[in-house]
Parts: C-alpha cells; sequence; structure tokens
C-alpha cells in the first residue's frame, strides 16, 4: 500500500525514483530534463516560490475561498475537499508582503472569478520544513482498483455487473488507440493529426483519457508560454494558471459551471484553433507535443510496472487480462464509472473516505501538513486535516484596491478529518 502511495507521490527537486514499464522511448527523468532545459519556464519546476516556501519551514499563508462563510462559524469546522489534492482542504499560496498577503497568480484568479466567495487566510506553522512532495492523481489508479476491491460488496450485484461491463466496453472501443499510444510511447510514432483526432474518439469511451489530455495541454502551456503576463508569474516563481483555465473554457461549452474533464476531447483542427487563440506562437507545436507526452503518460499512469509497453495489448484481451497488465487504467475508469451510478450520492463517503484515510497517513509519516498538487507544483496546495504536529489559525480577509490581502477576523474553527459532500450529476453517455 505504502509503495502505490509512493508511485503517487512526486518531488521535484530530487531524481525520478518511479519504476517504469519497459520499452519506453523516453524515462521521466528524460523528459524531466527536457522540459526543464528546453522550455522558457522549465527552470520553474525545480525552482518557484511555493517550493521554496515549503521547504523553509517557515509559516505559510495559504488563500481558500468559501461560498457560506456563516456555516464555518456556526460550526467552528472546516471540511476537506477530494478531488486532485485526494482529502485537503483546496488553497493557494499567498506570499507576505510589506503591503499585505499577495495571493499566487491562481488565487488572484479565484478571487477575480468567484466574487460571491469569502476569501480566508491560513497561517501553517509546520513542525519541520515540509517535504516538497506532491499527490499526482494521474497515478492514483492502481488505488482506486483496490479500494474498489475492498469494498466491492457495497455494490449490488447487478451494479457490479454492469461497471464490469461498461468498462469493457469502453476499453474494447478505445482498443486501437490504447494501443498507438503504448507503441507512440516506445518509439513508433504515428502522424500527430491522426493521433489527436483518435484522442479525441477515445475520450468518451475511456473519460480518463480527458483528464491526461488536459494536463499534458496544461503542462504545454505553462512552460512554454511566453506572454507578458507569463514572464511577470515567473518573475514571482509562479507558473501561470491563467492559460488553462482559458484553455478548458475555450474547448468544453458550460465549463464553467462543471468542470468536467471527462468531456474534454477537442479534435485536431479545434486543438490548433484554441491554443492560437491563447498564444498563436504555441499552435503549431502543439500536436506533436501532445502525441509524445501523452502517450509516455499514459504507459506511465496505465500499465503496472512490470509490463513491457511494446507488447501490451487492449484488443481482444479479457477484463482480468487487462487488470492486470494495466492495473492503473481500470482503476481511473472503475473509479469514473461508479461515479455516474445513480447511488453515488449515498456511495461517495464508502469509497473516498478510505482513499482520504491512507492519504493522511501518508503524508503524517512523511511530514505533509500541506500537500500539493503534484503534476506540476503549479499553486494549488491544501492542508491536511490530519496532521498533528503543525499549528493552524484562519481569517477572514479582504483584499485592497492593490490586489493584496489583509486578514480581518479571526475565525474560532477547525480543520476536521471529514469530507465534504460532493457527487457527479448523472449524465447520458454515449457509448
Amino acid at each position: 500500500m505504502r509503495d502505490e502511495w509512493d508511485r503517487a507521490h512526486t518531488d521535484y527537486t530530487v531524481p525520478a525514483q518511479r519504476q517504469i514499464p519497459a520499452s519506453l522511448a523516453e524515462s521521466e527523468n528524460d523528459w524531466r530534463d527536457h522540459l526543464e532545459r528546453s522550455t522558457p519556464n522549465g527552470w520553474l519546476i525545480r525552482d518557484n516560490a511555493m517550493t521554496a516556501a515549503l521547504v523553509s519551514g517557515k509559516p505559510m499563508y495559504l488563500l481558500h475561498t468559501t461560498k457560506d462563510i456563516n456555516a464555518i462559524r456556526t460550526s467552528g469546522q472546516l471540511h476537506v475537499s477530494t478531488g486532485c489534492l485526494v482529502g485537503a482542504l483546496y488553497c493557494s499560496p499567498l506570499s507576505s508582503q510589506r503591503e499585505g498577503l499577495r495571493p499566487h497568480n491562481l488565487g488572484a484568479y479565484l478571487m477575480r472569478t468567484k466574487p460571491s466567495t469569502t476569501p480566508m487566510v491560513f497561517e501553517v506553522i509546520p513542525d519541520a520544513p515540509i517535504r516538497p512532495k506532491g499527490v499526482d492523481y494521474l497515478h492514483l489508479g492502481a488505488i482506486h482498483l483496490r479500494t474498489y476491491e475492498r469494498y466491492q460488496s457495497f455494490l449490488t450485484p447487478a451494479e457490479n455487473d454492469q461497471l464490469d461491463r461498461t468498462v469493457l466496453a469502453g476499453l474494447r472501443a478505445a482498443a486501437v488507440f490504447l494501443d498507438v499510444a503504448l507503441r507512440n510511447a516506445a518509439g513508433h510514432a504515428t502522424p500527430a493529426r491522426e493521433f489527436i483526432d483518435q484522442l479525441s474518439d477515445a475520450v468518451p469511451r475511456v473519460p480518463f483519457l480527458g483528464y491526461l489530455y488536459f494536463e499534458v495541454l496544461s503542462e504545454y502551456l505553462m512552460l512554454h508560454s511566453a506572454t507578458p503576463e507569463t514572464k511577470t508569474c515567473a518573475q514571482a516563481g509562479e507558473l501561470n494558471n491563467w492559460l488553462y483555465k482559458r484553455m478548458a473554457f475555450s474547448a468544453v461549452n458550460g465549463m464553467d459551471q462543471l468542470f468536467d474533464l471527462a468531456r474534454f476531447n477537442p479534435r485536431h483542427h479545434r486543438l490548433v484553433q484554441i491554443i492560437e487563440g491563447i498564444e498563436p506562437a504555441l499552435g503549431p507545436g502543439v500536436a506533436e507535443y501532445v502525441r509524445q507526452r501523452l502517450s509516455h503518460l499514459f504507459a506511465l499512469s496505465a500499465l503496472h510496472p512490470s509490463q513491457d509497453a511494446a507488447s501490451v495489448t487492449f484488443q481482444g484481451t479479457d477484463l482480468s487480462t487487462i487488470q492486470k497488465a494495466a492495473p492503473g487504467l481500470i482503476g481511473q475508469m472503475v473509479f469514473r464509472e461508479i461515479r455516474y451510478m445513480a447511488r453515488y450520492r449515498q456511495l461517495y463517503h464508502c469509497f473516498e473516505k478510505s482513499k482520504a484515510l491512507e492519504a493522511w497517513d501518508y503524508w503524517n509519516s512523511e511530514g505533509i501538513p500541506t500537500p500539493f498538487n503534484g503534476i506540476l507544483p503549479k499553486g494549488e496546495i491544501g492542508i491536511n486535516p490530519a496532521y498533528p504536529r503543525s499549528t493552524v489559525r484562519v481569517w477572514t480577509a479582504e483584499p485592497d484596491g492593490k490586489g493584496f490581502l489583509h486578514p480581518t477576523e479571526e475565525v474560532m474553527a477547525v480543520l476536521t478529518p471529514h469530507l465534504a459532500s460532493w457527487w457527479a450529476p448523472q449524465r447520458q453517455r454515449e457509448m
């Protein structure tokens, strides 16, 4: 179990440690070296303001926005959310300056686009320098699968049968593309335009691919952007989060109402159009980048590390065989299919609390009171509600006219290891 959580975390200050499938054309360290040295903002992967704050051991200031400050005051409790941080209070960094607390560009985005929320400032005083290990939700598949197998009895036989049928149908419908991705990861390049269109067609069958597609494009934009806005962010030690927000809202209608990456699947023509609309110079290279990078990350996150990417096939195999070869992919598919079930609202805590407890235990043993989204250190950071060795205080805050925050009223509330309710709305999906 601990090995699975180790694999799901990344520390960008040290070389990659994960065992990877055989026959991949590049290793994790090959890619990291390329991204750090060959992109305008790659230096921020290792040397960014958030990582510096973590390893300093000094008090950290974090911004959280809430829709219902009165409920927090009344209950005296703050509950945490799931999502990319598994079970943490979702925040963004604040830097303490003479003029006040300056929000990270992600926090500035949240405050500008959510004007009806109340900003809250958290002061976290750690017991020691914090290990900069971020959780990468793309690598949680094996944990999702193990959790499902452990609590499979919570589903009815009909629900389990339907889950198996849906996962297998999705795999069979997308099998040709999944094999293409593995062959690309092993160095057998296919045309980028064709690859993107096949990927787009496969996302409705395997929704996890939409998440992978989005994260690859987010990485591409944040690392390659050279706009004045991005340069200003870089001067502050930050990757520019506004880029991928614009991309997501351009790609999917209604994404501002429900941020659902299972619907993220632009075809080649639309992809180039979206990226050129954000930063024209980045349009020509985006498809080839997605082909190479997504293929590598798919093999890394989908396959068991004992597998050979050049020999695994998704065509003509049964679910049991695929599960052994690609537990990461099956876990991601099962996790997402359960969320479409009519009873997910009742089942949510059964499955998600189990993973959160494991995450809290891992973070506590690793000395991590403030876990972050480790796909890249882009500023999505949380507070571990079960960490016993740090002090946390919280205030409401007011922004001034210059973009700085100022704490106003201390809130007598504590973080509790309790998950806020959440569920995905049901919707019809084409299979």
